[in-house]
């Protein structure tokens, strides 16, 4: 398996040779991502990257190889984890110890509107929105805690990535990029009771710093035939898939009208008022991909019905955005 790799890191886990390769196929099998093995080596690949195991007399030589320093980071977190949790620590040629976490961009509050009865679009500037826009469709948006100072996660000096606890815990919520340009990134958010980032855009936080981590999530799916399906808080994600798919795309979508925006427009999207009730009378066909999101419950017996159909996991997606 061949890939563009241009950052690479090192490092060693003494006498344990058996233990680590037992412990990659096992995450190889969880993260349901390719595993090869050779006479000399074990590698697993995953986000563009190749974590390879090259087993000496006792000790193991790790090497992690990956297109982007972003990329680099998070895999050596990863990695330092699986590990970990198998009761291995991993001798790392190189840790940037006590800087940001990997993928981690801190960046300013630049608007807030009221975009429809349901959404509020928020603007973010900062040097590096552009990486946001591609690979991946999602972020997370990290806020510190009302009245407490932000503590950013950093990596710590075993390579691991250590988060603020306790009363300076961040609130991580997953958002999707709306609109974008070089320096700043849209994004919108569900209104609703009890959510602590609408009460946080309401606030007024127009000039604060904020931290977005990502991108994250997957991609829009590759298919000839892409059917989404979603309730209010997958609009923004499927106005994204939207644009991006490259074969014929149809969206069923419960939402009301007024949030719908350029959306009520478009001949691919069909509002409906029952989203089982749409992908049960969804025609599949050979090459299709289903992309369902929405309350938990939903996103469950959504699951069941394309498993049910024969549909093979490997072409559908259906995960629960709340609830």
């Amino acid at each position: 398996m061949s890939h563009l790799r241009t950052h690479r890191n090192f490092g060693i886990i003494p006498r344990a040779s058996g233990a680590a390769a037992a412990a990659l196929k096992a995450r190889a099998v969880a993260w349901d991502v390719p595993l090869e093995e050779t006479a000399d080596a074990l590698s697993l690949f995953v986000w563009g990257c190749e974590l390879r195991l090259i087993p000496g007399d006792d000790d193991v030589r790790v090497e992690l190889s990956a297109p982007e320093s972003r990329l680099i980071g998070s895999l050596q977190d990863s990695a330092t984890e699986l590990f970990a949790e198998a009761g291995l620590d991993v001798q790392w040629d190189r840790v940037d110890a006590g800087a940001l976490a990997p993928g981690l961009s801190l960046m300013r509050v630049a608007s807030v509107r009221q975009r429809s009865p349901g959404f509020i679009r928020v603007r973010l500037a900062g040097p590096d929105a552009a990486r946001f826009g591609t690979g991946s469709l999602h972020f997370r948006l990290l806020l510190p805690p009302a009245g407490r100072a932000a503590l950013w996660p950093r990596i710590g000096a075993s390579g691991r990535t250590e988060w603020p606890t306790g009363a300076d815990a961040l609130h991580r919520p997953v958002y999707t990029v709306a609109e974008q340009a070089a320096d700043w990134l849209d994004f919108d958010i569900f209104r609703h009771a009890g959510s602590p980032t609408c009460d946080w855009a309401l606030s007024g936080p127009e000039g604060a710093e904020v931290g977005i981590i990502g991108p994250g999530g997957g991609w829009c799916p590759d298919a000839d035939r892409l059917h989404l399906f979603g309730d209010e808080t997958a609009l923004p994600a499927i106005a994204r898939m939207l644009d991006l798919a490259r074969g014929q795309v149809s969206a069923h979508v419960r939402a009301d009208l007024r949030d719908l925006g350029p959306l009520a427009a478009d001949p691919r999207v069909t509002p409906c008022g029952d989203l089982l009730a749409a992908l049960a009378e969804a025609r599949l066909e050979q090459g299709s991909h289903v992309w369902f999101a929405g309350e938990a419950g939903q996103a469950r017996l959504a699951r069941q019905h394309l498993i049910a159909r024969g549909i093979d996991r490997k072409d559908f997606m259906a995960a629960a955005y709340w609830g």
